[in-house]
């Protein structure tokens, strides 16, 4: 019985307890949500989503209890694993509704997209950590080679969503890493410039999102259906929401995808502008706590992943909540915790149970 006592409060104290308390309070209201988004087909959706929480808290407490000396080690296995599985998926995958993203390995199929949201980060921080003393523009651009090579990979599957959040995680590192503000500056203008090209090498349903959201009357039936729908759901939700499982718009099949991406929608309208306020003030404390990690982390790599990783749960929550209220294109990107899925989910706590080691082995990591 001791020895149980002491394995469970060297669990529990590698846990973050502000961090995690957060977290599961998200949860519980995505459970709600999506209860209610699937109310007609019982509770198959809810017992899933349930069984996909218990296995991403567990992978995050395991992780948790790993030093980041030991995370590092797993930084250029990690990376160049998903690189040979997107050449895989390139030459051999598998296509579901025009887009080939999976890769089957017999006995299960896999998203490899989904395995550099961690490798990404984890690969640049160690990489930036190896040259911290002689760091040079050469490194930044070496760097940024890393980063574009996976994501061309991802953008022809084609997955523009995971393509996004997968060179989020990359920049945040080349840029917490000390990216000059010119060299910020000049590619920011060089984008510009490339923007006409970049419109050209977009698929069409992607074009379609970009002008239905500067105009989604222009198609009501078609490309502007999801994003006028939500609106009205947003909308109708009023100050204090028309109650759970009251929402009309969710109930009488309105909304799509609305135990996923559009989530959000479903819960502006039973919850109203009183509910959107407290979730919004649970990300805030959410990313607060993560960046409050990444300050006090005592070196280079843990700090670059720390604030990856928070910066990143930010980009997940911004861009949902952005495309659902009309105000950002649609790109298939999950709302943190809230959300039906088992693997983003699972991705998200990975790098949770990252930020829980990086804070509880602080004082244990040489400087």
């Amino acid at each position: 019985m001791d020895r149980i006592k002491r394995w469970a409060r060297q669990i529990l104290a590698h846990l973050d307890i502000p961090l995690l308390l957060v977290i599961l309070v998200l949860m519980v209201f995505g459970l709600l949500t999506i209860y209610s988004a699937t109310a007609s087909g019982g509770f198959a959706k809810l017992d899933n989503q349930l069984v996909n929480m218990a296995v991403a808290l567990g992978i995050m407490v395991a992780v948790s209890q790993t030093p980041p000396q030991k995370l590092m080690r797993f930084a250029v296995p990690l990376y160049l694993t998903g690189l040979v599985l997107l050449v895989g998926v390139a030459l051999f995958g598998i296509v579901v509704n025009g887009s080939r993203r999976w890769l089957s390995l017999g006995f299960v199929r896999i998203q490899p997209s989904e395995i550099m949201k961690i490798a990404m980060p984890l690969m640049l921080a160690w990489y930036f950590h190896k040259y911290e003393s002689v760091l040079k523009l050469k490194h930044f651009a070496i760097a940024t080679g890393i980063l574009l090579l996976p994501i061309v990979f991802i953008l022809k599957q084609p997955d523009l969503g995971t393509s996004l959040l997968v060179g989020a995680a990359g920049f945040f590192v080349i840029f917490l890493a000390g990216l000059p503000w010119k060299i910020m500056f000049g590619l920011g203008a060089a984008a510009g410039a490339a923007l006409p090209f970049a419109w050209n090498m977009l698929h069409d349903y992607q074009r379609r999102r970009v002008l239905t959201l500067l105009d989604p009357s222009s198609d009501p039936l078609g490309a502007g259906y999801h994003i006028i729908q939500s609106t009205i759901a947003i909308g109708s939700g009023g100050p204090f929401g028309k109650g759970w499982l009251e929402g009309t718009q969710t109930h009488l099949e309105f909304i799509p995808e609305k135990h996923t991406d559009f989530i959000f929608a479903v819960f502006s309208e039973e919850w109203g502008l009183l509910g959107n306020g407290i979730l919004l003030l649970l990300f805030i404390l959410l990313i607060g706590r993560g960046l409050m990690i990444a300050a006090a982390a005592p070196t280079l790599f843990s700090r670059l992943l720390a604030g990856s990783i928070t910066l990143v749960l930010f980009i997940y929550a911004f861009v949902n909540m952005g495309m659902v209220s009309g105000i950002l294109p649609v790109v298939g990107v999950p709302l943190p915790f809230i959300s039906y899925g088992g693997t983003a989910l699972v991705t998200l706590m990975l790098g949770v149970g990252m930020l829980m080691s990086i804070h509880t082995h602080r004082m244990l990591v040489k400087k």
